[in-house]
């Protein structure tokens, strides 16, 4: 078989494919895929994203290996080649022998963060043998940055910049689930590495920690075990609030804290909630969480939704509609994570039930993820219907305009934000057009007077307030 007729080759198997699955599919599937080489009786093609090859592999690796077994021959190996989308070149292909599989299936070399594997605590290696359980796809070429994560983000990059050498040390990140913690973590983490190869990095989940104390104290080894942390350079510790209510592990890892943070090193924690409101741990380790920089990572905005989803489906080489991408931004707000699990759910879907990606198909798959309740009302959704309903864009109310119908609409979305949602004044305020409480408090008290003797102005508050109502339902 020549070597210059991949594409060929192709083509052929194209045409069995297009046979056996649905047109949708195969547009959606099978088109993307570039032929590159065919040598040593090796198909080597490209796809899009390492998303769009796992797909494959799950769902259509039998129909490929009797395809390339039909047109090519028996014993025919097929490789990808995975491309990296913020360098726009391939990423080297790697083959891989899969167990129980005639076929060589190759992927790129990630290794993962978070993982189950303990550093080995009895010695300290090379920074270069030390393995740092970073997950490189977390990485601030990926960290789609909002109005919610701005000042986060900007402090973790010059953490990255200058580890230790900030007044940001230890820095303490806080958030609800999903909102990009661990992400921010690892990113710190993978451009100190890239900057600074010779330095010591270590990330390591609060659980894993403490079951490797409790390892230690099990074999008579803890010297080696606080020997060991107290030589990392950079010291990430996710999930801090594991620490809750486990006294020895919280006195080591205060002696540790106090070790490395004299001696200059960076330390990077991260928690669900923020210092003062983590119950069971001891005072002097709070106080020491609050000496650097606590900055907290709140739940994603409308806009900064459509950007994460517009990035992950870029990145999986797939394409929805913009209204689809609207729907899932405006109704899936609990985590990004969710935002990425919607749209492997959608690809699903389209590909197994032969349906296309529209409206109706992300409504029918969010309904099953989305808890049933009725949702709550955010202050997107106030500034949104406030801004429409006086005929301005939503990003007026957030400049300093002292426009009348300007300041009016601030002054009603913020009433309403009071009336509708939990949020203190002060977060109100910061919310809407970066406000003090003090001018929260003055807004709510005069649009509260002019409804008592304005029956037109009352009546739009009414409108906009039904308006409010269906979009919790």
């Amino acid at each position: 078989m020549s070597e210059s007729n991949h594409v060929g080759l192709w083509n052929r198997c194209l045409e069995i494919i297009r046979d056996n699955v649905p047109e949708s599919t195969f547009k959606t599937w099978f088109v993307p895929i570039v032929p590159l080489k065919y040598e040593d009786r090796t198909l080597i093609v490209q796809v899009p994203s390492q998303f769009f090859y796992e797909f494959l592999e799950d769902k259509f690796v039998d129909l490929l290996r009797k395809t390339l077994y039909k047109v090519i021959g028996d014993g025919t190996k097929l490789m990808y080649n995975v491309m990296v989308d913020r360098t726009s070149i391939p990423n080297q292909t790697v083959n891989l022998e899969a167990s129980n599989r005639s076929m060589a299936v190759p992927q790129k070399s990630v290794i993962r963060g978070g993982g189950n594997k303990a550093p080995n605590i009895l010695q300290a290696p090379a920074p270069q043998d030390l393995d740092p359980h970073l997950n490189p796809d977390y990485n601030f070429e990926n960290f789609i940055e909002g109005y919610s994560n701005k000042l986060s983000r900007s402090v973790a990059e010059a953490v990255a910049q200058s580890p230790a050498k900030t007044v940001f040390n230890p820095l303490f990140l806080h958030g609800a689930s999903g909102v990009g913690k661990t992400h921010l973590a690892n990113a710190i983490g993978t451009r100190i590495k890239e900057l600074y190869a010779g330095k010591r990095v270590l990330y390591v989940s609060a659980h894993l920690f403490q079951v490797q104390y409790t390892d230690s104290v099990r074999n008579n080894t803890t010297n080696d075990f606080i020997n060991f942390y107290q030589t990392i350079d950079v010291l990430i510790i996710d999930d801090i609030q594991e620490f809750a209510g486990v006294t020895k592990t919280q006195n080591t890892f205060f002696h540790i804290f106090n070790h490395l943070h004299q001696n200059g090193k960076q330390l990077i924690l991260t928690s669900d909630r923020a210092p003062v409101l983590l119950q069971g741990m001891e005072e002097r380790l709070l106080t020491r969480f609050k000496w650097g920089m606590v900055a907290e990572l709140e739940r994603p905005t409308v806009e900064l939704r459509k950007n994460i989803l517009r990035n992950k489906i870029h990145r999986d080489g797939l394409e929805f509609p913009a209204e689809v991408i609207d729907y899932i931004a405006e109704n899936v707000n609990e985590s990004v994570r969710d935002l990425e699990g919607i749209v492997i759910s959608i690809m699903a879907h389209s590909t197994i039930y032969n349906k296309e990606i529209d409206l109706d198909l992300a409504q029918r798959i969010v309904r099953k993820v989305v808890r049933n309740e009725a949702r709550s009302i955010s202050i997107d959704d106030i500034i949104n219907t406030v801004c429409k309903h006086f005929d301005l864009e939503p990003v007026a109310i957030h400049t300093k305009s002292r426009k009348r119908e300007v300041v009016q609409a601030r002054q009603v979305a913020m009433y309403l934000a009071k009336t509708h949602t939990d949020f203190s004044t002060s977060k109100i305020g910061k919310f809407i057009g970066n406000k003090d409480h003090a001018t929260v408090l003055h807004a709510c008290k005069t649009v509260k007077g002019q409804c008592e003797v304005d029956k037109a102005f009352r009546s739009d508050i009414e409108n906009i307030q039904t308006l409010l109502k269906k979009k919790g339902n």
